[in-house]
């Protein structure tokens, strides 16, 4: 088992706390490593080589810093098997899932945020004013764990890009991964206190670092409670603030629309990476006299998701990352029987090792319920109908939410809903999402926007400079 530093300042660091955290596996229940929880002290140290290494590369040519970043590219296509390997021991998500949508795909949206950068203007004339963009200076990232690669990719790609320096405090409860990255970064060679990786509480070291003098942005992902405490930290310092918050997200099902699509859709969000994404699709909006084939659907379908091991390639289900996840998503099934709402499927914890869950399917759902309109993160759907068209987007709008959304129908049909659903992205009958197209929420789903171009303006100050 092994003990983990931090790293500040272009080293590995050991902590001026002498406490540290186990790591549990939530498939065996086993510690397999240990991080230290950092203090104040050492946020002071990581932010303070952040700020002193930021004039030289904020004045790096973005041609400069883009070649750096794709070697932080390589170096995870070169470990993309070990960081697999760590996210499945530390969250449980399932390898089918795990290779490609928590690994490959951060190296490929990385690569696409620096092919953004080749058509990003950094000056622009107009008249006699140079219009400069240019980095804020030292921006502290707040990450979450149920994307312990990507979600440190999709704020330190364009922070770097931009030409910011970076403080990363990732979640405590997968922070293996995110050290596999400091160590392939550490190999690519940025300069000293461009990138730094400190651990420990959310609460502690994540509120200290909103409040910091030199912290210029902070960019979090996470719960809307969370994040709402960040932006009331940060007010003091009138910094800026990229937020990614909660997701309670809607596919809308249309007459005449294909119904495995809709299903495969759905059910795919809600049982990979056990439900523990902000995006995922929980909420079924189906019309009231479809609802027989639908629950059909959704039985077979289920049925033929493994839950088990997550090492095992033909398992799709894993456990939740955590006990207290595990607990918080019984709380909300139980909260959803209580309510009145029908299990169509699982309902109940499974009786074995590790922090499993069945995959839960509620109908007979009105959007009022508790597990209508709240983040439950776990693998539970909720199945509501509707009358007519208008009704179905009431509903789907009908949330403090607005992150991601989806709609499958008769196409023409299909996209007039899409453009009339309250969300930062809808994906029509399953559509492959564009990695260089931009990601984030309306409403309380946040603030700002992740990937491509749009990932790196918010990043920049803009400069006018008249002669």
């Amino acid at each position: 088992m092994k003990t983990y530093q931090m790293y500040i300042d272009g080293a590995w660091t050991n902590s001026q706390s002498p406490e540290t955290k186990d790591v549990i596996n939530p498939t065996t229940e086993e510690v397999i490593a240990k991080v230290p929880i950092g203090n104040k002290e050492d946020a002071n140290k990581a932010v303070a080589a952040a700020k002193r290494a930021f004039p030289s590369w904020n004045t790096l040519s973005p041609e400069e810093r883009a070649e750096y970043v794709l070697k932080i590219g390589k170096g995870i296509r070169e470990r993309a098997e070990e960081i697999t390997d760590s996210v499945v021991a530390e969250l449980g998500s399932a390898r089918s899932f795990s290779e490609y949508s928590q690994v490959v795909r951060s190296a490929e949206e990385l690569e696409a945020s620096v092919e953004a950068l080749k058509q990003f203007d950094f000056t622009e004339e107009i008249e006699n004013a140079t219009i400069m963009k240019e980095g804020v200076g030292v921006v502290a990232a707040v990450t979450p764990w149920n994307y312990p690669l990507n979600q440190i990719q999709r704020k330190i790609t364009p922070a770097l890009l931009a030409g910011n320096t970076v403080v990363v405090k990732p979640a405590s409860d997968t922070p293996i991964t995110a050290m596999i990255l400091a160590e392939i970064i550490d190999k690519a060679g940025l300069p000293k206190g461009v990138f730094n990786l400190i651990t420990g509480s959310g609460s502690d070291l994540g509120d200290y670092l909103a409040g910091h003098p030199d912290v210029g942005l902070i960019s979090f992902t996470g719960s809307t409670d969370v994040g709402r405490n960040l932006y009331d930290r940060a007010k003091g310092g009138i910094k800026k603030l990229v937020l990614e918050l909660g997701g309670k997200s809607a596919l809308v099902y249309l007459k005449n629309g294909d119904l495995q699509t809709a299903v495969k859709s759905s059910m795919d969000t809600v049982l990979n990476n056990t439900g523990q994404s902000c995006s995922a699709l929980t909420r079924l909006l189906v019309p009231e006299d479809e609802l027989d084939a639908v629950k059909k659907a959704l039985v077979e379908y289920v049925e033929e998701a493994k839950v088990g091991d997550p090492n095992d390639k033909e398992v799709v289900v894993g456990p939740l990352v955590s006990k207290g996840q595990k607990e918080t998503v019984l709380e909300y099934i139980e909260k959803g029987k209580q309510e009145g709402a029908e299990v169509l499927i699982g309902g109940n914890e499974i009786d074995r090792k590790g922090y499993f869950v069945e995959p839960t399917v509620f109908v007979n759902v009105s959007n009022d319920m508790t597990i209508a309109q709240e983040e439950i993160f776990g693998p539970v759907l909720s199945v509501i109908t509707y009358k007519d068209v208008a009704e179905a987007i009431e509903i789907a709008n009908d949330s403090e939410y607005g992150l991601s959304g989806a709609v499958v129908g008769v196409e023409e049909e299909a996209l007039e809903v899409a453009r009339q659903l309250r969300t930062g992205n809808v994906i029509v009958n399953g559509a492959t999402v564009n990695n260089a197209a931009p990601f984030g929420g309306y409403k309380q789903s946040g603030v700002g926007r992740e990937k491509g171009h749009y990932g790196i303006e918010d990043y920049l100050e803009i400069k006018a400079i008249f002669k």
